[in-house]
């Protein structure tokens, strides 16, 4: 399917409006207490986040990247890719994306997991489908839960455009641990 400019006009619309929505509520950056962490399920966690309860991940100013969305096995991360993160190539470093996918990825792993719980990366493989450059203001992120058990947790991700090109995507592979009290 085409995606026409009037279409791609609207996406960069509603983007923009979720980027606005979430940065009005999202509170400065910073980290949460491990106590704090380990006494919430991911599902919670995000839930105060998103309310401005709980500071939002310091990587995102950065890498200029905010969560649109998790919850329940999803993930919607938003970012603008910049000048700043240009290799010598001049287009987007590759650490950018999976930087990007890796937090996607993480957090719809991270939603589902009971207080207690927490995870970290073991594995992550991304494909970029094609370079990124900032005449490309914004992308989104978009992960979804493959499989989580006990121990192990898989999930994969994208990276689109507003026009719906795809850039890049991923698939991880997630330790799960008892957090420390």
């Amino acid at each position: 399917m085409d995606i026409t400019k009037m279409d791609v006009t609207d996406v960069m619309a509603t983007w923009e409006a979720d980027d606005l929505r979430v940065r009005a509520k999202l509170g400065p950056a910073g980290v949460t207490s491990p106590t704090q962490l380990a006494s919430m399920s991911g599902k919670a966690l995000f839930e105060a986040m998103f309310a401005g309860e709980l500071p939002s991940p310091p990587i995102g100013e950065t890498l200029d990247f905010i969560p649109i969305h998790i919850e329940n096995g999803n993930a919607v991360f938003q970012g603008r890719p910049g000048q700043q993160h240009y290799n010598p190539l001049g287009s987007v470093h590759g650490g950018w994306f999976c930087t990007i996918l890796d937090s996607a990825v993480g957090c719809a792993i991270h939603s589902t997991l009971p207080a207690g719980k927490g995870y970290t990366t073991l594995e992550i493989k991304v494909n970029m489908i094609r370079a990124l450059t900032k005449a490309i203001p914004l992308v989104r992120a978009e992960a979804n839960i493959i499989h989580v058990g006990r121990q192990t947790a898989t999930a994969e991700g994208r990276i689109v455009g507003p026009d719906g090109k795809l850039y890049a995507h991923a698939t991880t592979t997630c330790l799960i641990f008892d957090m420390p009290q």
